[in-house]
């Protein structure tokens, strides 16, 4: 089950965001992804809690910050319920998309494990509801994804296989590369490894 911490910070002018604190592990329905985040200064700021079936669909989606909340899962596309600090208000959306994303490093490996791209793979493209800080106010994106890379890497714990990523906002042009090893981001955006206890976990190869 690894577990560790990631620094999180805009990226764009770098300036730090917080950090998240995480842990993962698949089990025998998928994969499960729980977190909290917090401020520079170390004050807590939300949680994140992802649940993945076998196919890396989002059963489950669960996210707290600044005491908005939303839960949701792949119904009809993706179906999910935002609720406001006060508790009185709860909206309900619904998009033909394939998944969730936002700024956890949680969704870079859902989405890697929903769309199982290998080297041959042509670039695929997959629509998305983003869920924006600070208010996980969504927003439907259309971004294209590409494996460029996957190398072997020799480690204490054998062989540790990273898979680098292109992703295209297909709004904007805008390119940048995620680096992702079994269930763990390496680096991407915004996001940076700061501390892993254990190794990643690798997935079962189910196509």
């Amino acid at each position: 089950m690894p577990r560790g911490r990631y620094s999180l910070h805009d990226p764009h002018d770098h300036t730090p965001l917080g950090e998240e604190h995480f842990h993962c592990a698949p089990g025998p329905s998928g994969w499960r992804y729980v977190s909290r985040t917090t401020t520079p200064a170390g004050d807590d700021t939300g949680s994140v809690d992802l649940a993945l079936d076998e196919l890396g669909r989002p059963i489950r989606l669960e996210l707290h910050a600044l005491s908005w909340q939303v839960r949701g899962a792949a119904l009809d596309g993706v179906t999910w319920v935002r609720t406001d600090p006060t508790g009185t208000h709860a909206t309900e959306g619904n998009v033909r998309a394939h998944a969730f994303t936002g700024t956890s490093p949680a969704f870079l490996v859902a989405i890697s494990r929903l769309l199982r791209l290998t080297p041959d793979s042509p670039a695929t493209r997959v629509r998305l509801v983003a869920f924006t800080d600070p208010v996980l106010a969504p927003r439907t994106v259309d971004q294209s994804w590409a494996l460029v890379n996957s190398e072997a890497h020799p480690t204490d714990n054998g062989l540790l296989t990273v898979d680098e990523y292109q992703v295209n906002a297909l709004d904007t042009g805008e390119q940048h590369s995620i680096h992702i090893a079994g269930d763990v981001v390496l680096s991407a955006p915004g996001i940076e490894l700061e501390e892993l206890e254990t190794p990643p976990s690798v997935f079962p190869d189910v196509r």
